[in-house]
């Protein structure tokens, strides 16, 4: 059985639904999943929809080509398609900090996140040993201001040359240029060690406890040139106290760290995320 994810985006008309889902009808098609939101201060349509085909003779390439001629054309529509059953490809970029690092293998070695790594890579030597004992590749880049967009030509090539779909940060503790940026645009997910926008910086938890909070969090994002300020996939956050350390708010942070991240990469992977206007539509 072949299977059809697809995401659209268009400004808001009357008919789009009934004719997205009369085209697979009339092509075989069962669908099997379908959700849509409109954004009325921006007045834009929003549409996932998964759907199956029985057919041997089924060609996603040919659907692609006849789904543009049908209907994207008319409607002007912003679209993407994938085949549901193609696994994306993800490339983990880690510094020395390996709690997200292991969560994501973890969940990865017991099937959870569907897709693959390729490779795994770092502006350290630290964490090789934990890469080789999942039987993942790992590069060493090393990054200095000298060399920096040096070391990023040799990590293009390496996204290029395992045909990267999308890069995460896992605690990669250097600021990443356009230069990848533009390659992958809303494909390099980071974890923020804060709950966006308050507490940015190096030491988060430190500011966090001198106020006195009361709840701490942790962000997942697309990255942007801005730092820190691209569209949000994932929040979450814990209830702290007085009696909770700066140690407490540490350790309790990388815990949220380590789901936010990895529920953000599920979406990510399963295609249930649409960015427009450094805002995301997140999709059940």
């Amino acid at each position: 059985m072949n299977k059809i994810t697809l995401l659209i985006h268009c400004k808001d008309q009357p008919n789009i639904i009934a004719s997205v889902t009369n085209f697979m009808a009339i092509n075989d098609g069962n669908i099997v999943y379908i959700d849509q939101h409109v954004d009325r201060e921006q007045d834009i349509f929003f549409m996932r929809l998964e759907c199956e085909f029985n057919s041997d003779s089924f060609s996603i390439e040919n659907f692609k080509e006849a789904f543009s001629k049908s209907l994207a054309e008319k409607f002007e529509l912003k679209w993407r398609m994938y085949s549901a059953e193609r696994k994306p490809k993800m490339a983990l970029f880690v510094s020395k900090y390996d709690h997200c690092l292991y969560d994501i293998l973890g969940r990865y070695n017991s099937g959870e996140l569907f897709l693959e790594i390729p490779f795994i890579l770092s502006n350290h030597n630290d964490l090789r040993q934990i890469a080789e004992s999942f039987n993942i590749p790992f590069y060493h880049v090393a990054v200095t201001k000298d060399n920096k967009h040096e070391a990023e030509k040799k990590q293009l090539e390496l996204l290029e040359s395992h045909n990267i779909d999308f890069v995460v940060l896992a605690r990669y503790m250097q600021i990443v240029s356009n230069f990848i940026i533009d390659k992958y645009p809303n494909k390099v997910i980071n974890i923020h060690h804060s709950f966006l926008p308050a507490f940015v910086g190096a030491k988060p938890y430190h500011s966090a406890f001198k106020r006195g909070v009361k709840i701490i969090g942790a962000t997942s994002h697309y990255i942007t040139e801005e730092l820190d300020a691209g569209p949000i996939i994932e929040q979450d956050v814990a209830h702290v106290s007085h009696t909770h350390s700066i140690s407490d708010l540490i350790a309790k942070g990388r815990d949220l760290e380590k789901i936010v991240l990895s529920n953000a990469i599920k979406l990510h992977a399963n295609r249930k995320v649409m960015v427009f206007n450094n805002k995301t539509v997140i999709f059940s």
